[in-house]
């Protein structure tokens, strides 16, 4: 909750509506803390916790009708490298949501993913096909429960921690002379924030429990955005 996703679907669920309580939780108390200091409403509450404690999510979920699901390793070269550690966030932490949002009576989640998940030729999409394929799978498992489980898989959010443009732009106010590419025909699809948290608000009205959410959205080729970015700079192939 305490990542670009949660703090701006936060003040969006403040601003357009008048939620009795909202949750925010996540394993990272400094920015729990500076997320406390800009929502001091008395109806946002913060757990520290992480998905892979099964019990921690039990304790959280308590009282809860409604459950987004933004956590997860998203780093590619990072899962690569510590693969068991991105498969106990994405998949071990996907399985224990969905068991806690069945056992404390949840009534609709919404896991978010990726479009790396579709055909994923890196660890980090495989580990999010996994959960996509857990959280629709789910739906198999609550019997009479009026419990709804979806997945909303949409592409880079604009902007987001951690996301290309940021990363481009702080290599070049480092002076550095060239861009990183991975591969020349590499593209990546783009999303706004405001419409990721728009089309997550709109799954959450239309879900029949089951589905997939994927919107259409545009797609740019990483080199014409290193040239937008920094005309006349160099790009470096440096290999997927």
């Amino acid at each position: 909750g305490t990542g670009s996703f949660g703090n701006a679907f936060l003040n969006y669920l403040l601003t357009e509506y008048s939620p009795k309580k909202v949750i925010v939780f996540s394993r990272d108390e400094l920015k729990q803390f500076e997320m406390a200091q800009k929502f001091q409403q008395d109806n946002v509450r913060f757990f520290l916790g992480d998905v892979r404690d099964l019990d921690r999510l039990r304790l959280a979920f308590r009282g809860v009708d409604i459950v987004v699901h933004a956590a997860a390793l998203k780093q590619v070269p990072a899962a690569e490298y510590n693969p068991t550690e991105c498969i106990s966030t994405n998949i071990k932490g996907a399985e224990n949501v969905i068991q806690a949002s069945i056992d404390c009576n949840v009534e609709r989640v919404v896991a978010l993913s990726t479009d790396k998940a579709a055909n994923p030729i890196n660890l980090y999409g495989a580990t999010k096909l996994v959960s996509d394929k857990l959280f629709v799978a789910a739906n198999n498992m609550v019997g009479e429960q009026d419990i709804k489980f979806s997945v909303v898989r949409y592409g880079n959010v604009l902007g987001s921690r951690g996301s290309v443009i940021p990363f481009f732009r702080k290599l070049l106010e480092n002076g550095e002379a060239t861009l990183p590419i991975t591969h020349e025909d590499m593209t990546r699809f783009w999303i706004s924030m405001s419409e990721a948290i728009n089309f997550v608000d709109l799954c959450f009205k239309r879900m029949k429990g089951g589905e997939i959410f994927i919107p259409k959205i545009p797609s740019t080729k990483i080199t014409d955005l290193a040239k937008a970015i920094a005309p006349g700079l160099e790009l470096k192939i440096v290999g997927i």
